[in-house]
């Protein structure tokens, strides 16, 4: 007993002196905090892009389907959003935002995340803020390719390409662009996702609208969204929400911040006019989708740009994105005929290749942007955003044919003709949106 006390007392009196020591080697609270304004405004940034998926795409594309598929659409974009949440946690956040890169991939940090109570290098946030933020933006990309695959995509197939699509395409090129990778050693800018976001999920959608095929009866059966009303709330939740995902992108609460906002707004403001405008010319109204599809155009043409550029020059850049994105709606189903169901590669894939382009010329000070970077001009600036957005582009379109046609071995593709005329709520979830009775 006294030989165990003994044992006791010395085992207490070495933790007791070596206390302090510990103390001080596991954290120290004021350098681990960061700055508490850039941090709070990260975290709400973060609330903003995740109610861009929750709820805001869900109930933007699903006013746009059938009512019978309605629920089908909100549950793809929350399993999306659960299971790349956690496939980001795991390795995604490495591939993209590893401190130690080949140019290709990023590496070096703990698996899982395992310490993530340091500022994040370079900035006045934790690493836990930064992550977390970018996670956001790992969930919203592959959400928005729901939109080319409505209505005749199996749910088990959606998951699974969503999960991979986002390790092999989503997790490369923001390492490319934002991680440190060879694209932005070629001078590429992107200021919150116009080549890695709107670029990578529309080209991608287009690919696998065309390896699905057309749905049952699609052009000449009438496939009116169920609820424009419900497209319109889910617009504004979008348009609200871009605050964050291209305000934070600043990654700190400054004026850069600030002007991001503003030139968000302006140009989602500009292009609902334009596509309204243009709808009153060709069919004589303007619609409610219409205009909440012009908004979403603005917004996903001015994200690259957001930061970089005056608003004056988003003016511009708003009212481009209302022509030219309505105009790409039209070639895509009626110049193609392909059945990109709610428009994903001609409102965000063809946004967000003209933001990135016109960035080059709009960046320049004489515009009232930032100026162009040592040594780069407009010609230079042009010359690496179409070689960012040629590159990633063809990768995405390499990359999703190979893992979309991969898993349909394993899983189909597409649901049977029966289930997609009873509709997917029925046939793939057993429930109803609407009990009407």
């Amino acid at each position: 007993m006294k030989f165990t006390s003994k044992i006791f007392t010395a085992l207490f009196a070495t933790f007791a002196a070596a206390a302090p020591l510990m103390a001080q080697d596991v954290v120290d609270p004021a350098a681990a905090a960061g700055d508490t304004g850039d941090t709070a405004w990260i975290l709400t940034a973060t609330a903003l892009v995740l109610l861009m998926t929750l709820p805001g795409l869900s109930l933007f594309y699903g006013g746009l389907v059938r009512s019978k598929n309605f629920l089908s659409v909100l549950i793809q974009c929350m399993a999306i959003a659960g299971i790349c949440s956690v496939l980001w946690v795991i390795v995604g956040y490495t591939l993209a935002f590893g401190p130690v890169s080949n140019g290709i991939l990023g590496g070096g940090l703990n698996w899982m995340l395992l310490e993530l109570g340091n500022v994040r290098e370079g900035l006045n946030i934790p690493e836990s803020a930064f992550a977390m933020f970018q996670m956001t933006f790992a969930v919203i990309t592959p959400a928005l390719m729901v939109g080319a695959w409505v209505e005749r995509a199996r749910f088990g197939w959606v998951v699974a390409f969503s999960a991979l699509w986002l390790l092999v395409v989503y997790a490369p090129v923001t390492h490319w662009v934002w991680g440190g990778g060879w694209l932005s050693g070629l001078g590429v800018l992107d200021f919150a996702g116009g080549i890695v976001v709107h670029t990578t999920a529309g080209v991608s959608a287009l690919v696998v609208a065309i390896m699905l095929g057309k749905r049952i009866g699609w052009p000449k059966t009438l496939m009116l969204p169920h609820s424009p009303a419900l497209t319109v709330a889910g617009a504004g939740l979008l348009w609200v929400g871009w605050f964050g995902f291209n305000g934070g992108s600043a990654l700190a609460a400054t004026d850069d911040a600030s002007a991001a906002i503003i030139n968000t707004h302006v140009a989602a403001s500009v292009a609902a006019l334009m596509w309204i405008v243009i709808e009153r010319i060709k069919v004589g109204k303007s619609t409610a989708v219409g205009i909440a599809t012009g908004a979403i155009a603005g917004l996903a043409t001015i994200t690259p740009a957001a930061g970089f550029v005056g608003p004056g020059a988003s003016i511009i850049i708003g009212a481009a994105a209302g022509l030219v994105c309505f105009f790409a709606v039209s070639l895509v189903k009626n110049g193609f005929q392909i059945d990109d169901s709610l428009d994903v590669f001609a409102v965000h894939g063809v946004g967000g290749i003209l933001g990135s382009l016109l960035l080059a010329l709009f960046i320049a000070d004489g515009f009232g942007g930032v100026g162009y970077s040592e040594g780069m001009d407009f010609g230079g600036q042009f010359v690496a955003q179409l070689i960012g957005v040629g590159t990633v582009a063809l990768w995405s379109a390499i990359a999703t044919f190979i893992i979309g046609f991969g898993i349909s071995f394993i899983i189909p593709m597409r649901v049977s003709e029966d289930d997609e005329r009873d509709g997917l709520d029925i046939a793939s979830h057993g429930e109803r949106a609407w009990d009407l009775d």
